[in-house]
C-alpha cells in the first residue's frame, strides 16, 4: 500500500509517481503504482488479442489469453524501478535537457502473475543462435517521424531464469490498462524500460533489439556528444538495476521535533542479491548508525529499514546507504555516476531536515 500525492511529470499525465510512499507494506497498490510510458495506453480487446512469437524458433506461435492460462501458472513479487529515478539530484551538477525530473518516487513493488517466458521459448523451441529475446509493444510511439511499438531486448540467459514472466495479473487482480492490459513483460531485477506493457511480439534474435529504445535511449554514456547532446547511441545499454537506498521519511527540508527522530526507508540489493546492511548518517557521512530491517523483502523486491536518530536542534543533512551479500557499497556523490541522459543513479541518498 501507498499513499499521498501524485506527482505527474508531463502534461499528458502518462509519467506520474504517488509520493511519500508508505512505510509499513511491500506492496504497492495497484492504483499507487507509478507509471512511465512513451506514448498514449492503448485500447486492447482481450479476446481478440494475440501474441506472436517468431525469429529464431523452430516453431512460430500465436498465442491467446486462453492458450497462456492453460500453461503452469507463475507468481513473482517484483520491485519495478524507472532507470530515471533520482534524476533530480543531478540537476545540480548540470541540465539534462528532454529528460524528466524524476527524484525518488518512480519505485513500486507488485506480485506479478502469469506464465514463465521459458516456458512460451521452450514450445517455440529456440535456435542456438538465438542469444537475445525481443519484446515488442502493441503501443504506438513516435520518434523523427516514424511510429512504431516500444521495445527493447534481454539475453537469452535471462530470459529462460523461471522469474521472468509474461503476466496478466498485478496484485491479484487483472492488469489495469496504464499497466500493459492485457499482458506485459516483468523481467525482475532490471529496469523498468525492459518489463515492456502491451505485449504483441516475442522474437528471439541473434543480436540485441534494434529498437529505438535499445540503441538509442536507456543507455548509459559518460561523454557529451556536443553535435547531438541527447544522443546516448554509444553508450552502454542499462539491464540490471544498481544497488540502491533511499530515505522516505522524513521527507526533504521537513521540519522535525528535536530529540530522537524516525527515519524510514527502503534499500534493494543489484542482480537479486540480499541487502547485507543499511546504514544511515545524521551529518552527511561523518558518522553512521545501522538500520534495522522492517520489513524484509524477496529476491526481486526492496526491503524496508528503520532507524532511529538524536537530532539536536539546528540543520541536518541525513544520508543512507548500502551493501548487498555481494560486498558491492553504492558511490559517495552523484558526480560519481553523472551520465548524459541522468540514469540509475545510486548515489547516497541525502535529505535535509530542520530540527526545532
Amino acid at each position: 500500500m501507498t499513499t499521498g500525492r501524485r506527482l505527474v511529470h508531463d502534461p499528458e499525465g502518462l509519467n506520474s509517481a504517488t509520493w511519500p510512499i508508505r512505510q509499513d507494506e511491500l506492496l504497492t497498490s495497484a492504483d499507487c503504482f507509478f507509471t512511465r510510458s512513451h506514448g498514449p495506453t492503448p485500447t486492447i480487446d482481450a479476446g481478440s488479442w494475440r501474441l506472436e512469437v517468431d525469429g529464431l524458433v523452430e516453431r512460430r506461435l500465436r498465442l491467446s489469453l486462453d492458450d497462456l492460462a492453460a500453461l503452469p501458472r507463475h507468481e513473482v513479487p517484483a520491485t519495478l524501478v524507472c532507470a530515471g529515478l533520482r534524476r533530480d539530484e543531478y540537476y545540480a551538477i548540470g541540465p539534462l535537457p528532454g529528460e524528466l525530473p524524476w527524484g525518488p518516487e518512480p519505485i513500486s513493488t507488485g506480485c506479478w502473475r502469469g506464465v514463465a517466458l521459458a516456458t512460451v521459448l521452450r514450445n517455440a523451441g529456440w535456435k542456438p543462435e538465438g542469444r537475445f529475446v525481443e519484446f515488442t509493444g502493441l503501443d504506438s510511439v513516435e520518434r523523427h517521424g516514424h511510429r512504431f511499438g516500444f521495445g527493447g531486448s534481454i539475453d537469452i540467459e535471462k530470459a529462460l531464469s523461471p522469474d521472468v514472466l509474461l503476466a496478466w495479473e498485478l496484485n491479484g487482480a487483472a492488469l489495469p490498462p496504464d499497466h500493459g492490459f492485457p499482458v506485459r513483460a516483468v523481467v525482475p531485477g532490471w529496469i523498468g524500460a525492459r518489463s515492456v506493457k502491451w505485449l504483441g511480439r516475442i522474437s528471439v534474435i541473434a543480436e540485441p533489439s534494434q529498437n529505438y529504445f535499445q540503441t538509442k535511449a536507456y543507455r548509459v554514456q559518460y561523454q557529451v556528444n556536443h553535435r547531438d547532446p541527447r544522443d546516448v547511441s554509444s553508450g552502454t545499454a542499462l539491464s540490471e538495476v544498481p544497488l540502491n537506498a533511499v530515505i522516505l521519511e522524513p521527507g526533504r527540508d521537513q521540519t522535525v521535533a528535536a530529540g530522537r527522530v524516525r527515519v524510514r526507508g527502503w534499500a534493494m540489493g543489484s542482480g537479486g542479491r540480499a541487502i547485507a546492511s543499511v546504514e544511515v548518517s545524521p551529518n552527511g557521512g561523518s558518522e553512521w548508525q545501522r538500520a534495522e530491517i522492517a520489513v524484509a523483502g524477496g529476491e526481486w523486491t526492496w526491503c524496508l529499514w528503520e532507524v532511529t536518530l538524536e537530532l539536536p536542534r539546528g540543520r541536518h543533512m541525513l544520508a543512507v546507504r548500502a551493501s548487498d551479500s555481494s560486498g558491492a557499497t553504492q558511490p559517495a556523490a552523484a558526480w560519481d555516476t553523472w551520465n548524459v541522459k541522468g540514469y540509475a543513479n545510486n548515489a547516497w541518498h541525502r535529505v535535509p531536515v530542520q530540527a526545532e
